[in-house]
């Protein structure tokens, strides 16, 4: 059973406990989430205990193994959920409006920046089929634009191997006249994958890439990514200090696109020629 009841944080001598549900750890931005849900429960008193597992049944026992901590609720990080919440009070990041809000800005800038390169064909990646706020944003701001959505890849994991299997997938049954040239990537790790499968493709093949979380492999000389920088800190720091009955603050996160050298696809003159990834376009 799920509840979006407050946690009752009161009635013990000791810290409040709260259950951080994140089974992804390999993910840059599952581990950020991570690293600023821990650090802003702990700035407001409350102990944090990890709760990892790779199904949901594996999840409910471990759930269930926690109850001498007397756990007061549990924090869903994105990408992960619960089916059996055992009466606890449950936080969803992925449900919070200012996330969603933050992901369908970040497919409608990263759509006009590619949009200002003069691409003409644009792709989209994404670890599961349907619709999300990201290739909302995305889609949304190519029609009004004129362009289309042309091609939406699905891997079959989050992983960047998945981004590599389907993007090499893709310019091996595609012709190069029909191939997109610009994609959009849910995540920096399948970003990452598509980069490399580009690269190991050779033929002369170019795709601009975009990714989604700015993480520290995304800065590096090896791919020089461009990708979206969430404001995870005052994200989820409002959603806690609502979830516990804290006063939260009126702002809102604004999130921004980190430019490199990704978007542009092939060498360009100036900054780029001097930057240690420009051979690898």
């Amino acid at each position: 059973m799920i509840t979006s009841s407050t946690p009752d944080l009161t009635g013990s001598a000791l810290p409040p406990v709260i259950g951080v549900v994140a089974s992804q750890l390999l993910n840059p931005y599952q581990q950020k989430m991570l690293n600023e849900v821990t650090r802003q429960l702990n700035a407001r008193g409350v102990i944090s205990v990890l709760l990892s597992a790779e199904t949901e049944v594996a999840l409910t026992a471990l759930i269930r193994q926690a109850a001498p901590l007397a756990l007061r609720g549990l924090l869903v990080l994105p990408g992960n959920r619960v089916t059996d919440a055992g009466n606890l009070p449950v936080l969803e990041i992925d449900a919070e409006p200012a996330l969603q809000a933050d992901a369908l800005r970040a497919g409608k800038v990263t759509a006009e920046l590619l949009l200002a390169q003069e691409h003409q064909r644009f792709g989209f990646m994404q670890s599961q089929p349907g619709e999300s706020a990201q290739k909302q944003g995305y889609s949304t701001t190519l029609q009004a634009a004129g362009r289309a959505l042309n091609v939406e890849l699905t891997t079959e994991d989050a992983e960047r191997d998945g981004g590599y299997q389907a993007m090499m997938h893709y310019l091996k049954k595609t012709r190069a006249s029909e191939r997109i040239q610009a994609l959009f990537c849910e995540s920096d790790l399948l970003a990452f994958g598509a980069m490399q499968a580009i690269r190991d493709f050779g033929q002369g093949a170019h795709l601009a890439v975009a990714g989604f979380g700015d993480s520290e492999e995304a800065r590096s000389s090896t791919w020089h990514l461009t990708s979206w920088s969430p404001d995870i800190s005052q994200i989820t720091g409002n959603a806690i200090d609502r979830w516990l009955g804290q006063q939260a603050e009126n702002s809102i996160g604004q999130g921004q696109l980190k430019r490199r050298h990704s978007h542009f696809g092939k060498i360009v003159p100036g900054e780029m020629s001097a930057c240690g990834c420009a051979f690898r376009h």
